[in-house]
């Protein structure tokens, strides 16, 4: 299954080191293939250095992909993330 969605950094500090920390354990546990596009610029998801060479600051548009078995289940926690659960 392939979901892909567009989400709006909400954390004050953005996509900063802690909560691109928590994406990536969070998408490490799941099958499915992740990507992260903020612009031109495409990453995979599961990987930290991949996820802080966005530069994803507050208010910034991030489009996620993921693609595979377990992907709503990914796509829902992974949200929760991006829209600043997390600090």
């Amino acid at each position: 299954m392939l979901i892909e969605k567009k989400f709006i950094i909400q954390n004050e500090q953005g996509l900063h080191a802690r909560p691109a920390a928590i994406f990536v354990q969070i998408a490490n546990k799941y099958e499915s293939d992740i990507v992260v596009k903020k612009g031109r610029q495409e990453v995979n998801g599961k990987s930290i250095m991949g996820l802080l060479t966005l530069a994803a600051e507050k208010g910034a548009k991030l489009y996620i992909k993921v693609n595979g078995p377990d992907a709503k289940e990914a796509i829902r926690e992974l949200e929760k993330i991006i829209l600043g659960d997390v600090s």
